[in-house]
């Protein structure tokens, strides 16, 4: 007789996999009700944590050509394929779906890396413009990322929920903090150990698990986010006060569907700044 060796999942922050500042774990129990694991539970100090690395991570990865983010985010498709076997069990220990229906999730997830990195190099083409003025000057208008996003994950999904909350954030050059669901969090941190070999640069994309309604208060009013999606959020309105403090964009929930295969160009482009520029015309 042996006693199975349970795994203590533990946040993602800044590449790395701290254990929560607090210590704190809550107990995750699969769809019988039967314990799976002990998962980290994010305190204050996490979060704050978590912003300083994303806000140092930002501009590099901002800096990165829109290629080479395409390349990164395609990476990451081809080691969430490389690792199906695993979301899939995970899933269905966590939800009690069948096979067919924890693989096409994994597919939706998959498929999703592909298409959002199909975009790095193609918003401005299709987004930005020259804009007519009166007057010997080109004005070009062109999308910038915002900066440092929060975004709370659905809370009914194990995985492609948290994926379609990620890309859309990181796509354009932003970096995120990202609230995991609090009963499936499993996928997350799995999730988080394929970012973390996929070439992706620390802090870029953070995880952190625990209570959404205790985290939500202290990213909605920390003056160094640029913008929050409320998504996974069961106080919304709230939050949404404590965002305008300092006019962070807002993403309000359902404003997005978080399901396909696919997402959504407004999405990307709700997490991006306007930017103008005017230039003098030659003779």
């Amino acid at each position: 007789m042996r006693l199975e060796v349970k795994k203590t999942y533990k946040l993602f922050i800044g590449g790395k996999f701290p254990r929560s500042e607090s210590g704190r774990v809550y107990i995750v129990n699969n769809h019988k009700g039967v314990f799976l694991a002990n998962v980290a539970k994010a305190s204050r100090k996490d979060v704050r944590d978590s912003v300083v690395v994303a806000r140092s991570a930002q501009s590099g990865w901002a800096g990165a050509t829109p290629y080479n983010r395409g390349q990164i985010l395609y990476r990451i498709a081809e080691m969430l394929e490389g690792r199906r076997e695993q979301f899939v069990a995970e899933i269905r220990e966590l939800t009690g779906q069948n096979e067919k229906q924890a693989n096409q999730e994994v597919d939706s997830a998959i498929d999703s890396w592909v298409w959002h990195a199909g975009w790095t190099d193609k918003i401005d083409a299709v987004a930005g413009n020259m804009n007519p003025v009166a007057g010997p000057f080109f004005n070009i208008s062109t999308n910038q990322p915002t900066g440092v996003v929060a975004a709370f994950a659905p809370q009914d999904s194990s995985l492609v929920g948290l994926v379609n909350t990620i890309a859309p954030a990181i796509v354009s050059g932003n970096s995120i903090i990202a609230i995991s669901s609090e009963t499936l969090p499993i996928c997350a941190v799995t999730l988080a150990e394929v970012l973390e070999t996929s070439d992706l640069p620390g802090g870029v994309v953070n995880i952190l698990t625990g209570n959404a309604s205790e985290l939500g208060s202290w990213l909605a009013s920390h003056l160094d986010v640029n913008a929050i999606d409320l998504e996974g959020t069961s106080n919304a309105a709230e939050l949404e006060m404590l965002a305008a403090e300092n006019l962070k964009r807002v993403i309000r929930k359902g404003s997005y569907s978080r399901t396909g295969a696919t997402g959504s160009l407004q999405h990307i482009l709700d997490l991006m700044e306007t930017k103008t520029v005017w230039h003098p015309k030659g003779h």
